[in-house]
C-alpha cells in the first residue's frame, strides 16, 4: 500500500471518525423499510451523506474540496431530516457534520456555519413537526458538545505536533553540539600532545644525540636516541590523526530532526565528499531542512521529503522537494524568509519554485 493510502486509512480510523460511522449506522437502522415512494430518496440521501463523509476524511482540512463535500453532507442531511422526520433520529447526522466543521474551520467560522445548519433544520421541520424549535435546541446541545470535543481534540493534536517538533529540534541540536564538543576535545588533546609531550620528546632526543656523540658514551645511547626519534614520529602521527576529522555528523542530526515527526519521512542523500566543520553552517543547514519539513507537513500534506546535500567547487548545495502538492500561490512567509536570510548569512542564495508535480522545490547554495 502506498504511503498516501496508508495516511487516508489512518485518517478514517481516527476515533472521532469511527464514532461518526457508528452514528450513521444508528440513523440508517431507524430508517423505515418498505415500498413507500419516499423510501429510495431517504436511502439515497443517507448514502450520499456517507460517501461525502468518507471522502472528506481523506482530504486536507483546509482544502476547498473538503468544504464542497461538507456542503454536500449538509444538503443530504437536511433532506433526510425532512424525509425521515417521523424517526426523530436523522438530525444526528448534523451532529456529525458539526464535529467535521469544528475540525476543518476556525471556531468563529464553524459556529456561524453550525448556526446556519440549525436554521436550515428548523425551516425544514417547521411545517411537519409542531415541536421543531425544541428538536433544534436538543440537537444544538449535542452539536455544541461534539464541536467542543473536536476542538479540544484538535488542540491536543496540535500541541502534540508542536511538542514533537521541539523535541526533534532539541535532539538534532544535541547531536550537533555533541559532535562539535568531541571535535573541540580532540583538537585540545592534539595541541597538548604537540606542545607539551612533543616539545619534551624533542629535547630528550637532542640530549641523547649529544651524549651519544661524546667519547666513551655507552653503546645503548644510540639505541635510546633512535627509539626517541621513533616515539616522536608516532606522537606526531597521533596528533595528526586527532586533528584529521570528517567534520560534523550532519546526517545523524538531520535524521534526529525528522524522526519524531509522524510525517513527512526524511529521505536523505548525502554525498561522501560532504564535510562540515563550521558549526554555524551546519546549524543553518539544519534549520533549512527543519523549515522544509514543516512546510511539507503543514502546506503540502506530503509523506516523504527528499533532501540531497553535496559539495561542488567549494560550494555546499542543498536540494529539497517532497511528494505533496502546494496549495495556492507560492508565497514566502516568515519561515521561508528566515531560510533565505540564513542562506544569505553564509554567502549563499536560495531558489524557490514549483516542480512538475506541484510540490515546492527548494534549492540552497552555501559558501562552504
Amino acid at each position: 500500500m502506498e504511503l498516501g493510502s496508508q495516511s487516508r486509512w489512518r485518517g478514517l480510523l481516527h476515533p472521532l471518525n469511527l464514532a461518526g460511522l457508528l452514528t450513521w449506522c444508528a440513523v440508517a437502522f431507524t430508517l423505515p423499510y418498505g415500498d413507500t415512494p419516499s423510501q429510495p430518496w431517504r436511502w439515497g440521501c443517507a448514502l450520499v451523506f456517507l460517501a461525502a463523509f468518507l471522502l472528506a476524511t481523506a482530504l486536507p482540512r483546509a482544502s476547498w474540496q473538503r468544504a464542497t463535500l461538507l456542503l454536500v453532507e449538509a444538503t443530504a442531511a437536511l433532506a433526510l431530516v425532512r424525509l425521515a422526520h417521523h424517526s426523530g433520529v436523522a438530525p444526528a447526522l448534523l451532529v456529525m457534520l458539526a464535529a467535521q466543521v469544528a475540525a476543518s474551520w476556525p471556531p468563529r467560522r464553524a459556529v456561524v456555519a453550525v448556526a446556519a445548519l440549525n436554521l436550515g433544520m428548523y425551516l425544514v421541520l417547521r411545517g411537519v413537526n409542531g415541536h421543531a424549535g425544541v428538536v433544534v435546541l436538543i440537537f444544538a446541545g449535542f452539536q455544541a458538545f461534539a464541536m467542543l470535543t473536536t476542538h479540544y481534540a484538535r488542540g491536543a493534536e496540535q500541541a502534540r505536533d508542536r511538542l514533537a517538533q521541539v523535541n526533534a529540534d532539541l535532539l538534532a541540536t544535541r547531536a550537533l553540539l555533541a559532535d562539535s564538543s568531541r571535535d573541540a576535545e580532540r583538537l585540545r588533546l592534539s595541541r597538548e600532545l604537540h606542545d607539551v609531550a612533543g616539545h619534551k620528546l624533542t629535547a630528550l632526543r637532542l640530549q641523547l644525540r649529544a651524549l651519544a656523540g661524546e667519547a666513551g658514551a655507552p653503546p645503548g645511547l644510540a639505541l635510546c636516541e633512535r627509539l626517541s626519534a621513533e616515539l616522536l614520529g608516532d606522537l606526531r602521527a597521533v596528533v595528526q590523526s586527532l586533528r584529521d576529522s570528517d567534520g560534523l555528523d550532519i546526517a545523524t542530526a538531520l535524521h534526529a530532526l525528522a524522526a519524531p515527526l509522524p510525517r513527512p519521512r526524511l529521505h536523505l542523500l548525502l554525498d561522501d565528499n560532504v564535510q562540515l566543520h563550521d558549526t554555524a553552517l551546519a546549524e543553518a543547514v539544519l534549520r533549512c531542512v527543519q523549515e522544509a519539513l514543516t512546510n511539507s507537513a503543514r502546506h503540502g500534506e506530503a509523506q516523504v521529503l527528499h533532501v540531497a546535500l553535496r559539495q561542488h567547487q567549494g560550494r555546499l548545495l542543498l536540494d529539497m522537494h517532497d511528494d505533496g502538492q502546494l496549495r495556492g500561490e507560492l508565497h514566502e512567509g516568515n519561515g521561508l524568509t528566515g531560510m533565505r536570510e540564513r542562506v544569505a548569512e553564509h554567502g549563499g542564495r536560495l531558489q524557490l519554485q514549483r516542480n512538475a508535480s506541484g510540490a515546492l522545490h527548494i534549492q540552497a547554495e552555501f559558501a562552504a
